[in-house]
């Protein structure tokens, strides 16, 4: 049995407890639409009549009260291979206070708890059972027409949960739905309320717009209604700044970008598409017009912070953060991946999120010109160098420089640097040679040697003094 039929097995056992004992429950919200659209739904929830001592008390699974107060109680399959469904009992919600939640809820009836939800797509209720469908919002028709709309009056649902107006960007690009006129008419004025949402679910829901292949619709839907300006300001300048690109000759900047997000494979991590639309976020700053053309000169460093402020904003983990503004100062590393010093290449190959950097180079490479030759080199590189070669340990550390009677200092890192940049290109193959380099460095009274540099091609000076001798 696959997994999804082990969900919905599951779901469907959970109802027809609660219905043997004499209570209304019903599968309930994005389960039905996904399952009127032909789509496996990715969890079930379940509404009911039974508030949550009942429901405890009938179902003999092992229940967990995640909400008590909203009467939500999460059921889990002790096969587990059904995993967990949701239960809550009908409500009607009393006052929202903080544009996200009900100051209190009342248990009531189907009637009133399908009005208190946000799309009609996602108000409708299936016995499961019975087999039958009972939609008292229209739904389904809405569905059949692929209209997204507001339950009731479009601003009095964004006011409850001023999330919605990002989620209605989300759902009308992941179902090809167009937006009810009052209801867009509603997102357009509210768009920047969002912003009094927590940062926390802000993110959440961008991750799932991000990752899906639905994204750039998406993302031309907020610019559209505000929504994007409210969230991720930065973003908007890219709207106008004209291309040129050889690939897009009549497109800007925007359009650049959202080839890019689409050139990703259908369903990437969230901090490679993130990183895809944020990769020329720096161009709008630094644009200057010299000698009869546009320069963008350091853009990826300029987007690289607006990232990391992107990132921090959103209070994503520092793992994503990292990740997404790595990838966004690199985008353009590789550009010219065949005339890279080899130590150069090895270092940035053997980087932890190498794969997603080629993937966005691929992308990038892709939307503007078409040639992947250097994408493919780095590619035919690492598959053909295993990865000791590629990242071998390094062969000198600070411990080894003390021991060899160097007293510590600002210089141990340019020192060792450097003897890994010699290591990786292969002129310094072992730790007696890495400790003669060493010696023959400090040693030198003037002028650059035959060995490695620092970064900037400067040798690297003497500031390590012997710690009792001349190198002893």
């Amino acid at each position: 049995m696959s997994e999804a039929e082990a969900r919905r097995r599951f779901a469907l056992r959970v109802v027809r407890k609660l219905q043997d004992a004499g209570f209304t429950a019903y599968w309930a919200g994005g389960c039905v639409r996904d399952l009127l659209l032909g789509h496996e739904p990715a969890d079930f929830d379940i509404a009911t009549s039974a508030a949550p001592e009942e429901v405890m008390r009938v179902l003999p699974f092992r229940a967990v009260t995640v909400g008590i107060s909203f009467g939500v109680v999460r059921v889990l399959d002790p096969s587990h291979a059904g995993g967990e469904v949701e239960v809550a009992t009908f409500r009607s919600d009393g006052a929202y206070v903080d544009g996200r939640r009900p100051e209190s809820v009342v248990f009531s009836s189907p009637e009133l708890d399908a009005s208190r939800r946000d799309f009609t797509i996602n108000g409708m209720f299936w016995d499961p059972v019975a087999e039958q469908l009972i939609d008292l919002v229209g739904g389904r028709e809405d569905l059949n027409r692929r209209v997204l709309r507001a339950i009731g009056a479009p601003c009095e649902r964004f006011r409850e949960d001023k999330l919605r107006l990002l989620r209605a960007v989300r759902m009308a690009a992941r179902f090809r739905l167009a937006i009810d006129p009052q209801t867009r008419v509603a997102v357009r004025s509210m768009a920047r309320q969002v912003v009094g949402v927590s940062a926390e679910r802000i993110a959440q829901e961008l991750r799932r717009m991000m990752v899906h292949p639905s994204r750039t619709r998406a993302l031309n839907l907020a610019l559209e209604l505000g929504v994007l300006a409210a969230v991720m300001p930065a973003a908007v300048a890219m709207k106008g700044l004209f291309q040129g690109k050889p690939m897009q000759p009549e497109g800007d900047l925007w359009d650049h970008t959202l080839l890019v997000l689409s050139l990703l494979s259908p369903e990437p991590s969230f901090p490679l598409a993130m990183a895809a639309f944020l990769h020329d976020v720096g161009k709008p700053a630094t644009r200057l017009y010299l000698n009869g053309r546009y320069t963008f000169h350091n853009h990826e460093q300029e987007g690289a912070v607006i990232a990391e402020s992107a990132a921090r904003r959103l209070k994503l983990s520092n793992a994503e953060r990292e990740r997404i503004t790595w990838l966004v100062r690199y985008h353009q590393y590789l550009g010219e991946a065949k005339r890279l010093r080899e130590a150069k290449l090895k270092r940035i190959l053997s980087e932890p999120g190498i794969d997603e950097l080629l993937a966005l180079h691929r992308a990038d490479a892709l939307a503007s010109t078409g040639d992947t030759s250097q994408v493919e080199y780095c590619e035919h590189y690492l598959r053909n160098q295993p990865s000791g070669p590629i990242n071998p340990p390094p062969l000198l550390t600070g411990h080894d420089l003390v021991r060899h009677g160097l007293r510590p200092g600002p210089q141990f890192a340019v020192l060792l640097d450097q003897v890994r940049e010699g290591q990786l290109e292969g002129r310094i193959r072992s730790k007696r040679e890495a400790l003669d380099w060493v010696d023959h460095h400090l040693g030198a009274e003037s002028g650059p040697i035959d060995g490695p540099r620092s970064s900037d091609g400067a040798t690297v000076s003497g500031d390590c003094r012997p710690a009792s001798r001349g190198l002893e």
